[in-house]
């Protein structure tokens, strides 16, 4: 195998911007490396995420024991473990044999190598001092890591999202007024697909010492949309501290997740200051945090204002629904009326499960030890009810069997049996 250019390594493998711990002590010496393990095809990125994750399990041993020098080797092992971490996503650069399990799987042994290396520092401080403090500080490690990797998830996602819908409904506008076009026409005219729209980040991204102004007035896309507006208009300082730290590849967001593990394993165990460095490292990694949270929640309102600019329909946020305010919601009082009628004359096909009752006697022919007894009133009286399920017919009056008690007003023969 040819001998690789480190000029041309670099250039391929490290990223355009990137943390400055990254740039300025792990860069230069995993290059060097890559160049040397690149040339043996049994090294692949998994082996040297594996490789990563052993080397840090192996620095949380050594925190384990608490003692100065262990904690210096441990603090050495955890930057050696952090150099396999970033070797094993330019391998995958360099040679295209990157895969979706190794990029999850890379994110998962990070979460384990801070999680044991957290536990075993604080921990072994405190089997040493028994201040327990540090198991408090080994609980806020861990979950300012958690915290920091699962928000700038969610962030990423929101802004995926932003985006997928500025391109849905640009692309409904503009099939729209294709279709108001041609039907003005007459006639179907196939025109060429061209860009319709441009975001500013990717711009800046691909150009990053250019002005917004110029990159958007140089787009080739009928619409550029910029989510960070009103950011850049808030504090116009920083394009050029941006620009500045970017010529060296450094990003502006100097205390991230992965300045804040270095400052807690790698510094804070050579100083010896465990405790401090961990609250002031916690204290800088939540301030950052909070702008990067405002600068979301002013992009998100710049996704409202382009989504507004772009509907046709007025929007309605912040609008109660007329049909919600009292009294809209309920019926016309004749029609309630006609529901209330229609409750108290059921039919026995308006409930499937209905039963009807058993029909009236159509006629009574009593016993004849009955005929002439005392207290009972003749068969004359006994007649025909002429009524539907039970009901007498209204001026009638309906006697039941003389063996049976006397039901009560306006009931059904049926119910004799339930009145014993």
């Amino acid at each position: 195998m040819a001998k690789l250019s480190l000029r041309a390594v670099q250039k391929l493998t490290c990223k355009k911007r990137d943390a400055w711990w990254t740039v300025l002590l792990v860069d230069p010496v995993a290059t060097r490396m890559l160049i040397v393990m690149a040339r043996f095809g049994f090294i692949t990125p998994n082996r040297v995420t594996w490789a990563a994750l052993f080397v840090g399990l192996g620095s949380a041993g050594f925190f384990l024991k608490g003692d100065p020098v262990s904690l210096a080797i441990g603090a050495a092992l955890y930057h050696l473990s952090f150099i396999f971490d970033c070797i094993d996503g330019k391998l995958a650069r360099l040679k295209g044999n990157g895969t979706v399990f190794g990029g999850w799987l890379d994110y998962v042994f990070d979460r384990i190598r801070v999680l044991f290396c957290a536990l075993a520092l604080m921990g072994g401080q405190y089997l040493r001092n028994g201040d327990e403090r540090y198991l408090l500080a080994a609980l806020m490690v861990v979950f300012l890591d958690m915290l920091r990797y699962v928000d700038a998830l969610q962030i990423y996602k929101m802004r995926m999202s932003m985006r997928a819908k500025i391109e849905k409904v640009t692309k409904a506008k503009r099939d729209a007024e294709r279709a108001a076009a041609a039907e003005a026409a007459g006639r179907v005219t196939a025109e060429p697909e061209e860009q319709q729209i441009q975001f500013m980040e990717d711009l800046l991204r691909e150009n990053p010492e250019a002005e917004a102004e110029t990159l958007k007035e140089q787009a080739t896309a009928a619409h550029v949309v910029d989510l960070h507006a009103q950011f850049r208009h808030r504090f116009p300082w920083y394009q050029r501290v941006r620009h500045a730290m970017l010529r060296s590849r450094i990003r502006p967001h100097l205390i991230s997740g992965i300045e804040f593990q270095m400052f807690i394993f790698i510094v804070a165990p050579l100083i010896g200051q465990i405790l401090m460095t961990t609250l002031v490292s916690a204290a800088l990694l939540g301030a950052f945090e909070l702008i990067i949270m405002y600068k979301f929640w002013l992009s998100t309102r710049d996704f409202t204002k382009v989504m507004a600019e772009l509907s046709s329909v007025p929007s309605t946020a912040g609008i109660i629904s007329p049909q919600l305010h009292r009294g809209r919601h309920r019926r016309g009082v004749e029609e309630g009326l006609r529901d209330a009628e229609r409750l108290l004359d059921q039919q026995p096909d308006d409930d499937p499960g209905f039963q009807p009752y058993p029909q009236p006697y159509t006629g009574y022919v009593p016993n004849e030890q009955y005929t002439n007894h005392e207290g009972w009133p003749p068969a004359e009286t006994y007649l025909q009810t002429g009524s539907t399920y039970g009901h007498p017919v209204q001026g009638e009056r309906l006697y039941a069997a003389p063996h049976a008690p006397q039901p009560e007003q306006n009931g059904y023969l049926g119910d004799r049996e339930g009145n014993r």
